[in-house]
C-alpha cells in the first residue's frame, strides 16, 4: 500500500507510476472515494461529539422530569444517526481499502521505462556463456533424463508439469537445497520452516492478492492458498508487529516447495524443467531501516549471485524495466543462468526492494530514534530456485560419455562426481 500522503499530495507521480508499470487502476475513482471517506469520517466524529455532549447534559437533569424525557427522545434520534453514520463509514472504509489495494508500488527513479524483455538492462555477465560445449544438449533431450525426472508419472499423480525426481536426481535436488541453505545461514540469515498454506490476509500483505489470483492454488473450503513462494509466509512472520529501536536489519531464509498455476504457458518455455507447477526454492527475506534499504538490495543481489558463481554456472544480471517488475516491487534485479543446450537464458532469481509497500499492508513497523513507529522496508530474493538451475547444471556439464559432472561444491553432499546413464539403473 502506498503512502496516503503521496497519493493525495503527489497524485501525478502515482499516475505516472501506474502508467510505467502497465497496470490498470481507476485512480480518479480512488481519489474521489478517499475524499468521500474523509468527509464521512468528519461527519461521524461530529455526531459522536454531539452525542457525548448530549449525554453529559442529560446526566445533569433529574430523571423523570419533562426536560429529561424530552432530551432522552433527542438522544435516541442522535444515537440512531450515529449508528447510521458508523455503518456508512464502515461500508465506505471497506470499499476504500479494496480499491486502494489495486494501486501498485512506485518504481524507483533508477528503474528504466519499458514494456517487455528487450527493455530490461543487462548490467553484467559472469562466466563464459559463449564457451564451446560440444556435448551440450537441452536437458529434456538427454537420453536418461526421463528416467530421473519422471514427468509422465508426475502427470498421473497430480497433472502436467509436476515432476517426480528419482534416485540420483532426487539426491542432486536435495544437495542443491542444502547448499543454498548453508550459504544463506553463513551469510547471516536465520532459517524458518513456515507453513505451505497461507490465508488471504497474508497473500494480500505481500501483494499476491489482489494481483495474482489466477496464478495461485486456492483451497476454497478453507479459504487458504498454497504458497507461490515462501516470501509470503516468511514476510508475514512479523505481521502486525513492531521492531524495537536498534534491532534492524533482520534476515530470514526458508526452503519450501512453491506452487504456481503458470496459466497460459506454452511451447519450448514449458519443456522439461523450464516451467513447472511445483518446485523447490530457498527464499531470502529482509526487514531493514528505510535509510539502508537500497544498500541492502545490493547485498541481497550479491548473496544470490555468489551461489551461481560457486556452482560455476554462467549468468547475467538484469535491471528489470518498469513494465516487467512486480506489482509490489520498487526495484527488481533478475539473475538468468545460461542453459548451453537450449542456448538461452533462464531466470533463476529475482531480488527486489518493496520499500514500505508490503510493510504498510502487513502493518510491520519499527521504532525510530524518537520512539515513533514507522513502516520498515522489506526485501526478498530467490536464493535460488531449483528447477532451472538443475537444467543448467545438466546442460552445461554434460560429458562425452553421456554423464553429467556434478559441480564441485555439491560433490561431498552428493557422495559422487557424476550422474548419468550408468547410475540410473
Amino acid at each position: 500500500m502506498i503512502d496516503l500522503k503521496i497519493l493525495r499530495d503527489d497524485t501525478e507521480r502515482v499516475r505516472d507510476a501506474i502508467r510505467k508499470k502497465k497496470f490498470e487502476c481507476d485512480l480518479d475513482g480512488i481519489l474521489e472515494l478517499d475524499k468521500k471517506r474523509r468527509v464521512i469520517i468528519t461527519e461521524t466524529e461530529h455526531l459522536r461529539a454531539a452525542q457525548n455532549t448530549a449525554n453529559s447534559a442529560v446526566a445533569k437533569l433529574g430523571k423523570g422530569s419533562p426536560e429529561f424525557l424530552e432530551n432522552v427522545k433527542d438522544l435516541k434520534k442522535l444515537a440512531a444517526q450515529v449508528k447510521d453514520a458508523q455503518k456508512n463509514l464502515h461500508d465506505c472504509e471497506e470499499t476504500w481499502r479494496q480499491t486502494i489495494l489495486t494501486i501498485p508500488n512506485l518504481p524507483h527513479d533508477s528503474v528504466p521505462e519499458g514494456d517487455g524483455a528487450n527493455d530490461n538492462q543487462v548490467l553484467n555477465t559472469w562466466g563464459e556463456p559463449d564457451a564451446d560445449l560440444p556435448n551440450a544438449r537441452p536437458h529434456y533431450d538427454i537420453p536418461w533424463f526421463n528416467d530421473m525426472v519422471d514427468l509422465s508419472r508426475g502427470a498421473k499423480v497430480a497433472g502436467a508439469a509436476f515432476p517426480i525426481f528419482v534416485g540420483p536426481m532426487a539426491a542432486l535436488v536435495r544437495a542443491l537445497i542444502q547448499f543454498y541453505l548453508d550459504e544463506a545461514i553463513n551469510a547471516g540469515y536465520v532459517e524458518l520452516m513456515p507453513p505451505l498454506l497461507v490465508n488471504a490476509d497474508c497473500a494480500t500483505a505481500t501483494g499476491q492478492l489482489p494481483d495474482k489470483e489466477g496464478q495461485m492454488y486456492h483451497l476454497a473450503q478453507d479459504d487458504l492458498y498454497l504458497i507461490p513462494t515462501s516470501e509470503v509466509p516468511v514476510t508475514n512472520f512479523y505481521r502486525d508487529e513492531i521492531f524495537e529501536s536498534g534491532t534492524l536489519p533482520v534476515y530470514h531464509c526458508a526452503s519450501t516447495p512453491c506452487f504456481r498455476r503458470e496459466a497460459g504457458s506454452h511451447g519450448k518455455d514449458v519443456r522439461g524443467l523450464n516451467r513447472v507447477h511445483q518446485f523447490d526454492k530457498v527464499e531470502l527475506v529482509k526487514w531493514v531501516h528505510p535509510d539502508n534499504s537500497w544498500e541492502e538490495l545490493e547485498k541481497l543481489r550479491e548473496d544470490a549471485e555468489r551461489l551461481l558463481q560457486k556452482l560455476q554456472l554462467p549468468y547475467r544480471l538484469l535491471l528489470m524495466c518498469a513494465g516487467q517488475i512486480g506489482f509490489a516491487n520498487a526495484k527488481q534485479y533478475d539473475l538468468e543462468v545460461w542453459a548451453a543446450g537450449q542456448k538461452r537464458w533462464l531466470e533463476v532469481s529475482s531480488c527486489s526492494n518493496f520499500t514500505d509497500f508490503q510493510a504498510r499492508r502487513a502493518n510491520i513497523r519499527f521504532r525510530d530514534k524518537d520512539g515513533k513507529p514507522r513502516p520498515v522496508h522489506t526485501l526478498n530474493g530467490s536464493g535460488l530456485a531449483v528447477p532451472r538451475v538443475l537444467a543448467a547444471i545438466l546442460e552445461n556439464n554434460l560429458q562425452k560419455d553421456g554423464r553429467v559432472k556434478i559441480p564441485e561444491v555439491l560433490r561431498e553432499r552428493m557422495g559422487r562426481d557424476h550422474i548419468g546413464s550408468e547410475s540410473s539403473a
